[in-house]
């Protein structure tokens, strides 16, 4: 089985470090240290790391171009790398899932998401592989706000480790079952 790239979206900086908008980051990070290496070498306009999760070889990247030019560092990690689009999983948040939900999707369109339309126009493709980590809408205000803010202390922030944990297994079941497989265990919660 060739390597597989798990790209986790979010903007870099200490002040966005906990925004709802970075649950990719969060996750790489997650992902990462449960393995036992690090993604924060520095190459493609993100930071990045090697390794094996559960017996795949893995590329970890977080883009550092902020997420509206997410395409301009997954391009060249996938071109190095020699992945295939199918073997391309996109961690991003996602507005029309409630807070906590996770989901695995196949290609698709970017709805409306400046990180996937980003990747999807330096890749000149749709098919690879989402995850989809549900953060809700907000019940009024702006939306840019809600996805650039923090998550809520309370209910959100006590809830943040489980939910990074059902990421993280999704990622593994990704890697090690395959995308349909993967999909019925993970989307069937």
């Amino acid at each position: 089985m060739s390597r597989r790239l798990v790209v986790g979206l979010g903007n870099p900086g200490a002040q966005y470090a906990g925004n709802r908008h970075n649950i990719g980051f969060m996750l790489i990070d997650q992902l990462a240290q449960d393995a036992g290496f690090q993604a924060s070498r520095s190459k493609f306009k993100g930071l990045y790391g090697t390794g094996s999760v559960d017996g795949v070889d893995v590329a970890l990247l977080k883009p550092q171009t902020f997420m509206n030019l997410s395409g301009e560092s997954v391009s060249p990690a996938r071109g190095f790398f020699g992945v295939e689009f199918e073997d391309i999983l996109v961690i991003h948040d996602e507005l029309d899932l409630p807070f906590g939900t996770v989901r695995l999707k196949s290609g698709g369109g970017h709805a409306g998401h400046n990180g996937l339309k980003s990747i999807i126009a330096q890749l000149g493709t749709r098919d690879f592989a989402r995850l989809r980590m549900g953060i809700g809408r907000p019940e009024k205000g702006a939306v840019t706000r809600f996805v650039l803010g923090d998550f809520a202390a309370g209910e959100e922030q006590a809830q943040l480790g489980a939910f990074l944990d059902d990421g993280a297994k999704a990622v593994r079941a990704w890697l090690t079952e395959g995308m349909r497989k993967a999909m019925n265990t993970v989307n069937a919660k």
